[in-house]
């Protein structure tokens, strides 16, 4: 039986919290693409709303143990 994939915050893979790092493992893709994609969001749609995605995330997403 195949281990259920789960999204965690990673320990290895991190700038700030981990977050980017932990969703390109999930997914499997750079964390750079994802950190790169998540600028360009932040950019054109002001900053307030990126960040509060990111702190968000932060809270909800659990470290890896």
């Amino acid at each position: 039986m195949a281990a259920k994939k789960r999204l965690y915050r990673s320990k290895d893979n991190k700038v700030i919290s981990g977050v980017f790092g932990g969703l390109g493992e999930y997914f499997e893709i750079d964390s750079t693409i994802l950190r790169l994609g998540w600028l360009l969001v932040v950019v054109f749609t002001g900053v307030f709303p990126g960040i509060f995605v990111y702190i968000v995330a932060t809270l909800i997403v659990p470290r890896k143990a």
